[in-house]
């Protein structure tokens, strides 16, 4: 079942190890698929080098399991609230990235001071409230925090992402923890400046409908 989207699945869990996203078995990423509504989760507790394509776990938007002999990612009623909610989004990533988390641990968002910042996100990346894992509160939270934004930081916790694909939303999760990065290291420093949101604007349509082959 959904041979091919395990495929992928699996090698973009393996993005999030070699980005330097995840430490032992924390963080997910899931799929869904358009043409059934089926969503392809990560098993919980699973070293991502031991991860196998068939190890993947199929379930509906109810949290049934369609497919799978391992228990599906302790994220996963959170990732189907999001997708029950957000109907464009067809991707979900869930990490606990050390800068982008550092961030959220003193609940502050991100604003825009790169113009990597503005070509990807469009403006800052906002910082959600508090959730226990294990229900659909942290989806919740995504949901009502994100906007626009493709990620959202969750106080004391880590960082979702979310994309019209996975490999979207893998993306997002590797641009939100280069830009926390940079914007400490920045901090440090002193005080950045404030892209404008007209600028922001500017630079996020130009990524968005000109950068690249078109």
């Amino acid at each position: 079942m959904l041979e091919a989207l395990k495929e992928k699945l699996w090698k973009l869990h393996l993005e999030l190890p070699k980005n330097g996203l995840v430490t032992w078995t924390g963080g997910n990423v899931s799929a869904r698929d358009p043409e059934t509504g089926l969503v392809v989760i990560k098993p919980s507790g699973v070293m991502f080098e031991d991860l196998r394509p068939e190890d993947h776990v199929v379930v509906d938007l109810d949290g049934d399991i369609r497919e799978g002999t391992l228990s599906p990612s302790s994220d996963t009623a959170s990732h189907l609230y999001i997708y029950r909610h957000m109907p464009h989004v067809n991707g979900i990533v869930h990490t606990h990235s050390p800068f982008a988390t550092a961030f959220a641990a003193v609940n502050k968002p991100i604003p825009v001071y790169l113009t990597a910042h503005a070509d990807e996100f469009g403006g800052p990346i906002p910082c959600a409230g508090f959730a226990l894992i294990g229900g659909e509160e942290i989806g919740q939270q995504v949901v009502g925090h994100i906007g626009s934004s493709p990620a959202v930081l969750l106080k004391n916790h880590g960082v979702f992402t979310v994309g019209p694909t996975a490999t979207a939303a893998v993306k997002a999760a590797v641009m939100v923890e280069d830009v926390a990065r940079t914007v400490w290291y920045a901090l440090q420093i002193g005080t950045p400046d404030e892209i404008s949101p007209e600028d922001v604007a500017k630079l996020h349509h130009r990524y968005t409908y000109v950068y690249g082959q078109r």
